[in-house]
């Protein structure tokens, strides 16, 4: 543009680095390196979208009178177990180079589902690894709370009949702590949440469900209250010996 309007005036055209001069001379502007950011999630993000999924929160809470004890948000995460992050380790002053933790590279892969109300209550976890068989040494190499559950999948990944087995798990864990004649379950996109099995278990349960990805009731879910599971990753990681 500035070459532009120089061919007009008949002047010669400015040099390589005259942007960049430019900038300098105007303090009300500033270059700022770009981020790429995925449009469904700017969408989510999008004020109008967010006013609208909340009244669709409060008018379903109105609706079937749903106490706050009884607002269930899930999620879940995967890790790998065996990979270790960097970290802050405290050693002698006299040591040189820096500290080295070892990680045994097996790349495993968990699958860890959580659900917690809007009254900080959590239920126990769901845990999937990677198998076809539960093995004994699972259990007998570490003391794992008898409530948490141990499921197994061929990748580690959740599925439609997993996800099943976890929403059962679910309304075993709430029902008798249940306050209220409905519960409502906030999901997220995830197709094993949307099962025919899945929708027909909340239905027979009383267990409203909201989704997130679509806005729309359909006995679904939520990512807008989502849980934080960097913690748990970090220290299931751990490392192996320094």
């Amino acid at each position: 543009m500035a070459n532009s309007l120089l061919a007009d005036r008949d002047v010669s055209p400015v040099g390589k680095r005259w942007a960049h001069n430019f900038f300098k001379r105007q303090p009300e502007l500033k270059t700022r390196l770009f981020r790429k950011y995925d449009y469904q999630r700017a969408k989510c993000e999008d004020p109008t979208i967010i006013r609208s999924w909340f009244r669709l929160v409060q008018n379903t809470i109105a609706k079937y009178g749903i106490r706050s004890d009884d607002i269930w948000n899930f999620d879940e995460t995967g890790f790998m177990i065996g990979i270790i992050m960097a970290g802050m380790v405290v050693t002698g002053s006299e040591r040189q180079g820096r500290p080295k933790s070892v990680q045994p590279g097996n790349r495993e892969w968990i699958t860890i589902i959580q659900a917690i109300n809007a009254e900080g209550q959590s239920i126990a976890p769901f845990i999937i690894g990677a198998g076809q068989y539960h093995l004994a040494n699972w259990y007998r190499e570490c003391d794992l709370p008898g409530d948490w559950v141990i499921a197994t999948s061929q990748n580690g990944w959740t599925n439609n009949e997993l996800g099943l087995e976890w929403l059962k798990h679910f309304n075993r864990s709430t029902t008798s702590r249940s306050t209220g004649p409905y519960r409502l379950l906030i999901l997220d996109g995830h197709e094993s949440h949307h099962s025919a099995d899945f929708e027909r278990y909340c239905k027979e349960n009383k267990i409203i469900t909201l989704s997130t990805d679509s806005n729309a009731s359909r006995g679904g879910s939520s990512t807008f209250l989502s849980l934080d599971f960097k913690d748990p990753k970090d220290s299931n990681r751990g490392p192996i010996s320094v």
